[in-house]
């Protein structure tokens, strides 16, 4: 996602967006599923951290290193919701962390019934990831993630929009 004005986009148009390019990232083959979600609200926060952030989502794709285990999506999300929620060292724990981080776990559960990569995905097990039908399944939920990371920091007053 390229910087962007926020107030010159409707929150649907915002979101769209975001949702757009977090997957695009994801497909272009530039990131994978925690590394798009984390670079696209990164850039829409305005860039608090330069693009080396992105290496902080290096270890999580594919439910963690490969492993099937937690979405890296998911992964990604959390990591975006702590640039704006998380601490430094000095400071209290923020509750709104752990309110919005329980969040955003029991949206992908509630939605797909895991958070696990494996269970998300079991359809396609033993893939290896090449399916069409499950590389397209990763992009949407991708998309859906930092969509949803978006809605909450425009419903909480931390992006605005037109």
């Amino acid at each position: 996602m390229t910087l962007v004005n926020t107030l010159e986009f409707t929150k649907e148009e915002l979101l769209d967006r975001v949702r757009e390019d977090a997957e695009n990232l994801f497909k272009s083959g530039t990131y994978y599923c925690s590394e798009a979600v984390l670079q696209t609200i990164n850039e829409l926060l305005g860039k608090p951290y330069d693009e080396s952030v992105v290496k902080l989502a290096g270890g999580f794709p594919i439910g963690m290193g490969r492993t099937g285990c937690l979405c890296g999506a998911v992964s990604g999300g959390q990591m975006a919701l702590g640039m704006v929620y998380g601490r430094i060292e000095g400071e209290p724990m923020q509750e709104k962390m752990f309110e919005i981080s329980a969040k955003l776990h029991n949206y992908i559960r509630d939605e797909y019934k895991s958070t696990c990569c494996r269970v998300i995905t079991k359809e396609w097990q033993g893939d290896g990831f090449k399916s069409p039908e499950r590389k397209q399944h990763c992009y949407t939920i991708t998309g859906k993630v930092a969509s949803w990371v978006a809605n909450e920091l425009i419903e909480d007053g931390k992006v605005q929009v037109k």
